[in-house]
């Protein structure tokens, strides 16, 4: 299965210089937040694949402008040709406001709300987040901090990807787009990557 994996900015040959052979044979798209919503609703209608989001933080917008088109896998566990996806948005509360936007406690209690959920559907094969792990290849300012939940969720059930957005690759030179986690393939999904499961 090929699937595109897209966070935080919005790539040109998508969008502005739409080339259509980026999404040839792509089965499943993925959205890691913080994008545009006209953005996933236009790469839809070209598309012969289904997208799944989770919000970023700063997805408030979504409320009144939602991606058309576009599968909400919020909280929950959605199988898609027999691949199991868990959808966990938002980022760690760095300020008052925010929908997106949770404590590492809240995040907890995010994911021990799915465990009956997990139980049933035995795990799941692909993490989609839009922060990363806490200690994974996450930020150094509160903002970009990682969730340690995720770390949990990895331990326990060692999906075979994680892919999430949040830390964007221009922030500095040795933000890694791949790495391994255990038995788990960890992707940095900003702006665009393509990967087979």
């Amino acid at each position: 299965m090929k699937i595109l994996a897209l966070a935080d900015h919005e790539c040109p040959f998508l969008w502005d210089y739409l080339d259509r052979r980026r999404l040839e044979g792509v089965d499943l798209i993925l959205s890691c937040g913080d994008l545009d919503p006209r953005y996933l609703s236009f790469i839809v209608t070209f598309a012969h694949a289904p997208v799944l989001y989770v919000h970023g933080n700063h997805d408030d917008r979504y409320r009144t402008v939602p991606p058309e088109g576009c599968i909400c896998v919020e909280d929950q566990i959605y199988t898609y040709n027999g691949v199991r996806v868990l959808g966990l948005g938002g980022s760690v509360r760095y300020k008052s406001q925010g929908a997106h936007q949770y404590t590492q406690r809240q995040m907890d209690r995010r994911v021990w709300r799915r465990k009956l959920q997990l139980m049933r559907q035995g795990g799941f094969d692909i993490l989609l987040t839009h922060a990363p792990a806490l200690g994974l290849n996450d930020g150094e300012d509160f903002a970009h901090t990682g969730f340690n939940a995720f770390n949990t969720l990895m331990d326990r059930y060692q999906p075979r990807y994680f892919v999430h957005g949040h830390i964007h690759i221009n922030y500095g030179a040795d933000i890694p787009r791949r790495c391994v986690y255990g038995q788990t393939q960890v992707i940095n999904a900003y702006e665009s990557y393509t990967f087979e499961y």
